[in-house]
């Protein structure tokens, strides 16, 4: 359920506002436990997600860090090999 939370601090390139309201998004899902609101919720959930994704923001651009910018697509390679390595190579 919470497999678009990542860390999103010190990217280069920064992280983009829809990465930021995917993981505000599967943060409010997973904390309200459901996929999708109820009509009565929607209203709540969205502005739930709405103010996550806002001080997840404002968080990303008040953060500071020594450490050298990562790179995304390094980061994927290494994903993708701990993926393969864990559940074998997918089928072509």
């Amino acid at each position: 359920m919470c497999r678009n939370i990542k860390t999103l601090h010190n990217f280069e390139p920064p992280a983009t506002d829809e990465e930021i309201r995917a993981a505000a998004l599967q943060y409010v899902r997973k904390v309200s436990g459901s996929q999708k609101p109820s009509q009565a919720n929607e209203a709540a959930f969205a502005r739930a997600v709405d103010e996550v994704a806002e001080s997840t923001s404002r968080l990303l651009g008040t953060l500071v860090t020594s450490a050298a910018p990562r790179d995304r697509e390094v980061e994927a390679a290494r994903a993708k090999a701990r993926a393969e390595k864990r559940f074998g190579r997918a089928a072509a």
